[in-house]
């Protein structure tokens, strides 16, 4: 028995209870196919409903980077996607990213900032899938994660728009990122540059799934308890 069917077979026992954890959609759309209010269902849910899509994503992203890091990465290397040419695609965005500067943000920014992470991984998980395929020994698992995990960014980006609009009656809300095209396509570069190049997406990714995770429980918090919110 091949190592990576072996692999295989122990992540899919780990991963499959969370796989199917979340079978209702989270974004409630009318017939027009245009994002409602979801007068179905209460705010309250719609939140915890959110939630569950972030935990769960910040859970297999980090699961995901780590079989990558396992699989792929040489061990002198692994601490290097944190240097100069690996930096994360979504620096440049204003998201706060202090303790105080995140108390300190008001409920709006803290979706709008869930939003604007959301829209800026959209693409580039789209674009690891198609490299993972190029693997050579890349697991079906791994790369299946991948392909769900966008899916799933997807509807969630779905779901915090159907928040925005019921928590702030925000009627023109855009949901269009003016830096989602800052992603580069570039020419494929070697194998160990792509290695790291991919490694240093998954990790980053990680990193901002659990940013929209700990935004959005901050603001659930703020809608229960607001004057205990760490």
């Amino acid at each position: 028995v091949h190592m990576s069917c072996v692999l295989q077979g122990v992540w899919a026992l780990l991963l499959g209870p969370y796989l199917f954890t979340l079978c209702i959609p989270l974004d409630c759309t009318e017939e027009q196919g245009s994002p409602s209010r979801c007068p179905s269902i209460s705010q309250e849910k719609l939140l915890d409903r959110v939630i569950q899509h972030a935990e769960l994503i910040y859970r297999v992203s980090e699961e995901s980077c780590s079989l990558f890091e396992e699989l792929f990465v040489p061990f002198p290397f692994r601490l290097q996607r944190n240097q100069v040419g690996y930096t994360c695609i979504t620096k440049a965005l204003p998201i706060p990213s202090s303790k105080s500067e995140i108390q300190q943000i008001s409920d709006k920014w803290l979706l709008h900032s869930v939003l604007m992470l959301v829209q800026s991984w959209i693409e580039p998980l789209v674009y690891l899938q198609t490299t993972l395929d190029q693997y050579d020994n890349a697991p079906g698992m791994l790369v299946n994660k991948t392909k769900w995990v966008s899916e799933k960014l997807i509807s969630l980006e779905q779901g915090v728009v159907v928040l925005i609009k019921k928590m702030l009656d925000d009627g023109t809300l855009s949901t269009a990122n003016s830096d989602q095209g800052q992603f580069q396509y570039d020419v494929p570069p070697e194998m160990l540059e792509s290695v790291m190049r991919d490694y240093t997406l998954l990790s980053c990714f990680k990193k901002d799934a659990h940013k929209m995770e700990t935004f959005l429980k901050l603001l659930k918090c703020r809608q229960t308890d607001k004057y205990n919110c760490a």
